[in-house]
């Protein structure tokens, strides 16, 4: 038996370990408690967060923009008085 053929067999014994084992039940009941806990919390998936920070960013501009065209506005309705 090669190495290879070793370590693969040995692999799929210590997966059919895992398997059959309380390991198992214990993975499974914490990654149930986690996912209730989680659902408790006000948390946003990646997709959300990424859209919202997109969306925030366009808000960003557009402010700046704004601001721009108000002190532009300003400026011309108020021209500096020579000192």
């Amino acid at each position: 038996m090669d190495m290879n053929n070793f370590f693969t067999d040995l692999q799929s014994k210590i997966n059919q370990a895992i398997e059959n084992s309380p390991a198992k039940d214990i993975e499974k009941n914490v990654k149930s408690m986690m996912t209730q806990g989680f659902s408790k919390l006000d948390l946003v998936t990646r997709e959300e967060f990424d859209i919202q920070a997109q969306v925030l960013a366009k808000t960003r501009s557009k402010l700046d923009a704004l601001e721009a065209r108000v002190a532009e506005l300003e400026a011309r309705l108020n021209p500096a008085q020579p000192s």
